[in-house]
């Protein structure tokens, strides 16, 4: 194997989320009385930290105001009502496959770490990665700390790792560790932007990936 780990972002990546993140940080807006964001300009701050994603959105807000708006975010994920989350349709096939072929798996996210522990509870697959990283333990993506930080946890040098997101925020944070990365096209940002930030290369589908990676995809589990 060229590489031997495999770190992943979640939401995008592995999550088909980008529909309820959008509608959370539009829900929190308006709780605080900020103006409203479109779904293109929220859409666009997914991968950053909650924080970082605040100041982007809402320049010039106090710190008061930028933390009701982040306890307004958090309250509308972890609520009812909105457009729920599910992992894309191969994604947990992909990470018990990459296990049993003896990858190192971790994951690089701008999720809070109530957030994806919850996720990978709920997707099963919480004892298949070796180590995490999100956004309110570390620096927020694209600053590289993350990935160094499991790099390091792993004893896994830099030519051996491998990123894979769906955002410039993703192939910037590899980047700026000396990692290699891939970019998927299901998530937020384009195959082109993913390409000009330092991708190696960009995939449609998982199974795609999975072959890019030499790994036989088997048949699909049972999802979440």
């Amino acid at each position: 194997m060229r590489y031997s780990l495999i770190v992943f972002d979640w939401d995008g990546t592995l999550m088909d989320s980008e529909a309820r993140i959008v509608a959370c940080m539009q829900h929190a807006a308006r709780d605080s009385g900020c103006p409203v964001p479109t779904a293109g300009v929220a859409r666009d701050v997914i991968g950053l930290g909650l924080q970082q994603a605040m100041q982007r959105l809402f320049p010039g807000t106090d710190k008061a105001a930028e933390q009701r708006l982040i306890e307004g975010y958090r309250a509308h994920w972890m609520g009812e009502g909105l457009e729920p989350a599910y992992m894309f349709a191969e994604a947990q096939q992909l990470i018990h496959d990459l296990h049993a072929a003896g990858y190192l798996l971790a994951v690089a996210t701008g999720k809070s770490r109530r957030g994806l522990d919850k996720s990978l509870s709920d997707s099963g697959l919480t004892d298949l990665f070796r180590a995490t990283r999100c956004a309110d333990e570390t620096f927020s993506k694209p600053n590289p700390q993350m990935l160094e930080e499991i790099l390091t946890d792993l004893n896994t040098p830099a030519a051996e790792a491998l990123m894979i997101g769906d955002t410039v925020y993703d192939m910037q944070m590899a980047h700026s560790a000396r990692v290699d990365a891939v970019g998927v096209t299901h998530g937020v940002h384009s195959r082109e932007r993913l390409l000009a930030t330092g991708a190696l290369a960009c995939f449609d589908e998982l199974t795609t990936l999975a072959r890019w990676l030499s790994v036989p995809f088997q048949e699909q589990q049972a999802g979440v």
